[in-house]
């Protein structure tokens, strides 16, 4: 049984494996644009403010630095794999091929988990930006209607959530080239938004804001990147996307580490900037980055930011929901889960019946359950994935040094541990009911896996 556990999946025969495989229509730069549209969002509208305010202040600059690098180092090991498995699943597949399928359906489900949670905070966050800016230009007062707020909030349902998941599920199921196209149209006006930030911002800096550099201590730096990790998620998407990819040896290196470089520094620039024009302990309020403009007179400017925040939002709500449906897509195909749900559309040649089933599946989630305390789940999920995937590259280098790598990991003795060694860290610094959550999940999942999963796997039958 053991054996069965650990098996993994050839790489030569994942690569010749009959099944649904899905075009390639995507480049260097598309995949840039997905990285850049899946992670700048939420992380840098909102949590830079709460995170600057409870755990680290001005020292948040150096929490996204510590981030980032973990991330980077992760990314690394990603671009490997992703080049030497040029097939949809991200950590997933990766695992499958180098740790066993116990372990890739442990990853995968949890990689379910965070995407979810992700996903339901990210539609509920657009909504309350939405019928904000409605509220703002036409003085009504949607932003407390009982249909855009969930029960715990006084409300009833949610149903611009619901709106916009639905929206971009359709527009997912007609094809990754439009979904693409739109992708990169909302990247440019989000980072546009966090541009105009910077620039209106750095004239009104004031140096005097930034004492004490580090209120928490170096603790907090710490806690607050073990928070803002949540604000790096989306770049997982990019390698969800290898099996569409036009040219993996160039492209997706390219995307991967690409967009986290450029995420890095945005969030450097504008946590620096946000806690040098306001004094740190202002800004734990929903809208951090309008609000510090409002505060300097750039009332004009805070318009203009809070419509790239629901650009930024729509964006990731679209990659993520990408990200997800491909998850479920390789499961499906490796027969973890009914494998009916990976059929592709006959038109669009899309996972239409998986993509709608996740996206009502989301719909209801933000409709009608507040996510906020389990919003953690999402960064923890993260860490296991990462983790699982610095590891299998380190393995597959001992067990496969013939096979041919278009990308290989430069420094992987060092870069892989690093970041072993820091998801493993940052993960530590969350809240123990947070891992009580992880490890419900997990057995949730063994349970399905041991009574489904096991005896329709494709490879132990």
């Amino acid at each position: 049984m053991l054996q069965k556990l650990l098996r993994t999946k050839d790489v030569a025969t994942m690569l010749t494996a009959k099944g649904p495989r899905l075009e390639k229509t995507m480049g260097k730069w598309d995949l840039l644009f997905l990285g850049i549209g899946s992670t700048i969002g939420t992380g840098i509208f909102v949590v830079t403010g709460v995170v600057a305010a409870t755990h680290a202040g001005p020292g948040i600059m150096f929490s996204f630095i510590l981030a980032g690098f973990a991330c980077v180092c992760a990314g690394l090991a990603y671009a490997e794999l992703a080049s030497t498995v040029p097939i949809s699943g991200s950590s997933y597949t990766y695992a499958y091929a180098t740790l066993g399928e116990l372990l890739a359906w442990l990853v995968g489900w949890n990689l379910i988990l965070e995407y979810a949670v992700s996903l339901a905070s990210v539609a509920a966050g657009w909504s309350g930006y939405m019928m904000g800016l409605i509220d703002n230009a036409f003085g009504t007062d949607f932003v407390n209607a009982w249909w855009a707020n969930v029960p715990a909030n006084d409300g009833i349902i949610n149903i611009p959530a619901i709106a916009i998941t639905l929206i971009l599920t359709a527009l997912l199921v007609r094809g990754m080239r439009e979904s693409a196209t739109t992708n990169n149209a909302l990247v440019f006006v989000k980072v546009g938004a966090v541009l105009l930030f910077i620039v209106l911002a750095f004239s009104e800096f004031n140096p005097e804001n930034w004492n004490p550099l580090l209120p928490f201590g170096w603790a907090g730096v710490i806690s607050g990147a073990s928070v803002v990790f949540f604000s790096y998620l989306g770049f997982d998407t990019v390698s969800t996307s290898a099996e569409e990819c036009r040219n993996v040896q160039r492209d997706l290196p390219f995307g991967l580490v690409g967009s986290l470089l450029v995420c890095t520094l945005l969030y450097i620039f504008v946590s620096g900037l946000l806690t040098g024009v306001v004094k740190f302990d202002t800004l734990d309020n929903p809208e951090p980055v309008a609000y510090a403009l409002k505060q300097i007179g750039f009332r004009f400017g805070a318009a203009l930011v809070a419509v790239g925040a629901v650009a930024g939002l729509t964006s990731v709500l679209l990659t993520t929901l990408y990200g997800q449906t491909r998850i479920f897509f390789a499961m499906s195909r490796d027969g973890l889960i009914p494998e009916k749900i990976c059929k592709l559309h006959s038109k669009y040649r899309t996972p239409h019946i998986v993509t709608w089933a996740t996206g009502i599946f989301i719909a209801v989630i933000a409709a009608f359950f507040p996510i906020d305390e389990v919003a953690e789940m999402s960064n923890i999920g993260t860490y296991f994935a990462f983790t699982a995937t610095s590891v299998g590259v380190l393995v597959l280098r001992k067990t496969r040094p013939d096979l041919e790598r278009k990308f290989r990991c430069p420094y992987v003795w060092f870069f892989a541990p690093a970041a072993i060694a820091l998801c493993v860290g940052l993960a530590s610094q969350l809240e123990t009911l947070t891992w009580w959550r992880f490890l419900i999940w997990s057995i949730l999942g063994l349970a399905i896996y041991f009574a489904y999963s096991i005896r329709h796997s494709k490879l132990n039958r």
